[in-house]
């Protein structure tokens, strides 16, 4: 018999993914990924499990929370999409209530369409973030604030503000959470924090 399989993405280990694990018990498998969506899904911890359930012919469809939890690339997602679509699994995308197969088992036109669009505006945003990442380095070269390498490791600033954790800080710094509770809430040391915030060109009003 082929079940119904929940397929879950959070880019780090301290983000919350219960929005995304609502209704869980409809489910006969919920696959649970902590990881950055620029990988692959079939490259992934849980995402090789899904493939080795579709490929024993287990999976009767697939339900993600939103289109970029797939992925943050378009060329990506609809590699994706096009691979379930050829195997008649359709994909339930829950948050914006689209399918990629209508009732008779065809692609569905009007949800393709509308995953392209959401596809390109979520490949646009994790652009921005690199662009805003750049553009915060070379701003940091022109203040002297930019070392380059961090001293005592092997990473330079982008790599190091790059991981899904500093990313997190960097997202609250810019909501104006204090030092303490972004500390708390991504899991990270103060001093994390105070790094991440000297390395960037984040305005914030407190933090402390």
């Amino acid at each position: 018999m082929k079940k119904k399989v929940l397929y879950v993405r959070t880019s780090s280990v301290s983000q919350n993914n219960d929005r995304q694990k609502v209704n869980q018990d409809n489910y006969d498998f919920v696959l649970e990924d902590k990881c950055s969506g620029s990988i692959p899904l079939f490259e992934r911890e849980e995402g090789k499990k899904l493939h080795r359930l579709v490929k024993d012919g287990v999976v009767e469809q697939l339900h993600v929370s939103s289109i970029d939890r797939l992925g943050r690339n378009l060329k990506d997602i609809l590699i994706t999409i096009e691979y379930f679509t050829e195997r008649q699994i359709p994909i339930h995308f829950v948050k914006q209530g689209l399918t990629t197969m209508d009732e008779t088992g065809k692609q569905n036109p009007i949800s393709k369409m509308m995953i392209s669009i959401l596809g390109v505006v979520s490949e646009m945003e994790r652009e921005q973030i690199r662009e805003r990442q750049r553009e915060g380095i070379e701003l940091g070269k022109l203040r002297g604030v930019y070392k380059g390498r961090l001293k005592g490791t092997k990473e330079d600033t982008l790599s190091f503000l790059s991981k899904p954790k500093n990313k997190r800080v960097v997202e609250l710094l810019n909501k104006g959470y204090k030092g303490v509770e972004i500390s708390k809430i991504v899991g990270v040391s103060q001093n994390t924090v105070c790094k991440v915030r000297s390395l960037s060109t984040i305005e914030v009003f407190s933090i402390r």
